[in-house]
């Protein structure tokens, strides 16, 4: 059964600059520099958290998630930068949460989650065909598993950490082209709801937390494909998980999270030629259960959640320029 919207935005309409205030504190090397702005886009057609967001062609992808009451809606939807607008589109074949997703060559490929709150893993994997507007499944996740991340590189589709009954360090690699799953070096300690990113070539793995954000962690690995190896760096300012992470301009950009009573407004940028972390302007609206997406000059961020857990879902869209 559906519920009333509401909007829950503590931000002014229009344009939004961040107060000047760092919200981290330094470590290893970090500086405070609280730069960049934030500004309001078009807001999600309703409030959604737990949600699944990745970049294709020039455009944001939000999938799955918990809204209108429930934890395992199937939902597909594109934002348009260009139009500052949203547009449904064919919705999963199955209602869950937590699925990692990511977008290479004209599709979005989404692996394992859960179908209840924040448990029951699924092993189901999908792709969706951007131009027919489609989805199909694929071969099956080894073993099933929501809270994971994915990336691509090098033609190649890495699905790392996440849990079923407990989290992992599980990695595995998709070769889309033959329709199969491959082992790799697993993360040195398991975690889920960790960020996932590629730059220069290589995964960062970011984050996360062991079971329970009551047990988030700061820890920061590198995965050499080359090599298949994982390497410790910088590690974030503060521990926590459910973040949302993306790469624009040779910088790694992680923002929100939460923690036990608690969501994160931090937004932290990673120099990886320097190995620290630098504080930069804070969310406006502070979230977790969400993604980012770099389009363009901007990374876009939309809806997740408000508080800790899943009971106040946001229509929040809110993009960040460095």
């Amino acid at each position: 059964m559906e519920i009333t919207r509401r909007q829950f935005l503590t931000v002014v309409a229009g344009t939004v600059v961040a107060p000047a205030v760092g919200m981290g504190h330094a470590t290893r090397g970090a500086a405070a520099e609280t730069s960049g702005r934030w500004v309001r886009r078009a807001s999600l057609p309703f409030p959604r958290t737990e949600v699944s967001v990745a970049a294709l062609d020039g455009k944001v992808y939000v999938i799955a998630g918990y809204a209108h009451g429930r934890v395992d809606q199937p939902y597909t939807q594109a934002y348009d930068p260009q139009a500052d607008a949203w547009r449904d589109l064919a919705p999963m074949p199955r209602g869950l949460n937590h699925v990692a997703v990511v977008g290479s060559r004209g599709r979005i490929w989404a692996f394992g989650g859960f179908v209840e709150q924040n448990r029951n893993a699924v092993a189901d994997a999908y792709v969706y065909d951007a131009a027919a507007n489609h989805w199909e499944r694929i071969a099956p996740l080894p073993a099933p598993r929501g809270a994971a991340s994915a990336v691509e590189l090098g033609g190649l589709l890495h699905l790392v950490g996440g849990r079923d009954q407990q989290s992992v360090g599980t990695h595995e690699v998709y070769d889309p082209t033959a329709d199969r799953w491959h082992a790799r070096a697993p993360l040195p300690g398991p975690r889920d709801h960790l960020g996932l990113v590629v730059l220069d070539g290589r995964i960062h793995a970011i984050g996360g937390r062991f079971n329970t954000f009551a047990n988030n962690r700061a820890i920061h690995h590198v995965y050499d494909p080359t090599r298949d190896r994982w390497e410790e760096r910088a590690p974030l300012p503060k521990p926590r998980s459910g973040v949302a992470a993306a790469v624009l301009r040779g910088r790694i950009y992680v923002f929100g999270g939460e923690e036990t009573g608690g969501v994160f407004p931090d937004n932290d940028a990673y120099d990886p030629q320097a190995d620290r972390w630098v504080a930069m302007a804070p969310m406006p609206t502070p979230r977790h259960g969400t993604g980012a997406a770099a389009v363009g000059a901007w990374i876009y961020v939309p809806g997740g959640g408000l508080t800790v857990g899943g009971s106040r879902p946001s229509d929040a869209h809110e993009a960040f320029a460095p």
